[in-house]
C-alpha cells in the first residue's frame, strides 16, 4: 500500500525497513512495517519478512491499554524481551542458513533485522550484537562487496576486544570470519592463521570433533584446494566428512532406536526421550548440504578415487536425507556409498556393516518405521 509522508502523524518519520530512508510503501499484511519502493519490500519479503510478517505485529503496536499493578507491567516487559530473543534466534538461524545456500543478498534482511532487534535488548556495544555483525560480513564477502565486509568485520573486533569475558564461540567465528575475507582478497598466508584461530577457539568452546569446529577444517581445506596442496586438503575434507558422519549416524540411531521402542512405552517417557534425541535446525541442515555436497563433488571429480572416502561421504548425504525425509534421495545416495565400499580391496567392516544396516533400514521403511513420508501412506 502506498504512504503519503505528510498525512504521518506530527514527529512520526516512517522509515525502509532496509535502508532507513523515508518510506512510502506498507506491508498490507503486518501494517507495521514500511519501505522506500517495491524493490526494497520484495528483498526484505523473500529474505526473512514472510517468516516473521505477523510476529511483528506485537512486538510494534503500542499497547494502550491500561496496567494497575507493577507485576502486571513486568510480566508484559518480560514477555516483550522473550519474543525479541526469539526473533534475534529465528533470524539469525535463517541468515546462516541462507548464506550456506549461497543466498548471500537474501541473508542481509534478516540478518539486519537480527542486529535491530539485539540493539533493542543489549544496546550498541555489547557482544551480543556480533554474531549478526558477522552475517553481515559474510553476506558482504559472498557479494564480492570486500570493504563492506572490512567494515562489519572491523565493528565486531572491536567489540570482542573491549569485552574481557567475551567466549571462544564468537572468537572462533570472527576468526573464520576473517579468514575467508583474506581468502576472499587472495592473501592465503593470513587466511590460514585466521582460520587456524578458529579451529583452536571452537575445539576449546566444543571440542576437536564438533561439527561447529568442523566449519573450520573445511574452509582450510578450501584454501589449500585453491593453492593445489591437494594431499593437505584431502587429509582435512576427510577429518570433516568423519565428523559430520559421526554426528548424523548418532542422530539417525538414537531416532531409529526411538521409533522401535515407543510403541511400547508410556506417553511420557517417549516425550521424555524425543527431547533427548539430537536434532539438526535449519543453518545445520543447509551447511550439511553445503559441505558434505562440496566434498563429494571434488572427490568424484579426481581420477584414482578413494573408495572408502567416497563411501563414507556418500552414506553421510543419504542419513542427512533421510533425516530431511527424502527417502528417495536418501536410497540412491545409501546404493552409491554401498556400491563405492564394496568396491574396496580392504573393507572396513565396521562401515560397510552401518551402510548396508541404514540401506537395508530404508527399504523396510514402509512397513517397520513410523517415518513416513506422505507418499508412503
Amino acid at each position: 500500500m502506498t504512504l503519503n509522508p505528510l498525512a504521518n502523524p506530527k514527529g512520526v518519520k516512517l522509515l525502509c525497513e532496509l535502508c532507513q530512508k523515508p518510506a512510502f510503501v506498507q506491508c498490507t499484511k503486518c501494517r507495521v512495517t514500511y519501505y522506500c519502493g517495491v524493490e526494497h519490500q520484495q528483498a526484505d519479503w523473500v529474505g526473512i519478512h514472510e517468516k516473521i510478517c505477523q510476529l511483528l505485529i506485537p512486538l510494534r503496536t503500542p499497547h494502550l491499554s491500561f496496567l494497575s499493578s507493577e507485576e502486571q507491567r513486568k510480566k508484559r516487559e518480560q514477555d516483550l524481551v522473550h519474543r525479541q530473543r526469539n526473533m534475534i534466534d529465528l533470524t539469525r538461524t535463517t541468515g546462516q542458513k541462507l548464506l550456506f545456500e549461497g543466498k548471500h543478498e537474501q541473508a542481509v534482511p534478516a540478518a539486519m533485522q537480527s542486529l535491530r532487534f539485539s540493539i533493542d535488548i543489549h544496546g550498541l556495544d555489547s557482544i551480543e550484537l556480533v554474531p549478526s555483525y558477522l552475517i553481515l560480513a559474510e553476506a558482504s564477502i559472498g557479494l564480492h562487496k570486500l570493504s563492506q565486509g572490512e567494515e562489519y568485520l572491523a565493528q565486531a573486533q572491536w567489540t570482542v576486544l573491549k569485552t574481557p569475558d567475551c567466549s571462544s564461540a564468537i572468537k572462533s567465528k570472527l576468526a573464520r570470519n576473517l579468514g575467508l575475507l583474506y581468502a576472499a582478497q587472495g592473501n592465503y598466508e593470513e587466511s590460514l592463521r585466521h582460520l587456524a584461530d578458529d579451529i583452536f577457539h571452537a575445539s576449546e568452546e566444543f571440542g576437536t570433533d564438533d561439527i561447529r569446529t568442523s566449519g573450520g577444517y573445511f574452509h582450510m581445506a578450501n584454501v589449500f584446494f585453491r593453492q593445489n596442496h591437494m594431499d593437505v586438503a584431502d587429509s582435512l575434507y576427510t577429518r570433516v566428512t568423519a565428523i559430520w558422519h559421526s554426528h548424523l549416524l548418532r542422530i539417525v540411531t538414537a531416532r531409529t532406536r526411538k521409533n522401535d521402542t515407543q510403541s511400547g512405552m508410556s506417553s511420557a517417557v517417549v516425550e521424555l526421550e524425543e527431547r533427548v534425541v539430537e536434532s539438526l535446525d535449519e543453518a545445520q541442515e543447509a551447511e550439511a548440504k553445503q559441505v558434505l555436497h562440496s566434498i563429494h563433488d571434488i572427490r568424484e571429480q579426481v581420477t584414482n578415487q578413494d573408495a572408502a572416502a567416497m563411501a563414507t561421504v556418500g552414506h553421510a548425504l543419504a542419513m542427512l536425507y533421510y533425516l530431511l525425509d527424502d527417502i528417495h534421495k536418501a536410497t540412491e545416495l545409501g546404493q552409491k556409498a554401498q556400491t563405492s565400499s564394496d568396491s574396496r580391496e580392504h573393507k572396513d567392516d565396521e562401515l560397510a556393516a552401518c551402510i548396508i544396516e541404514f540401506n537395508s533400514a530404508l527399504y523396510q521403511l514402509p512397513n517397520k518405521m513410523n517415518l513416513m513420508p506422505a507418499e508412503y501412506s
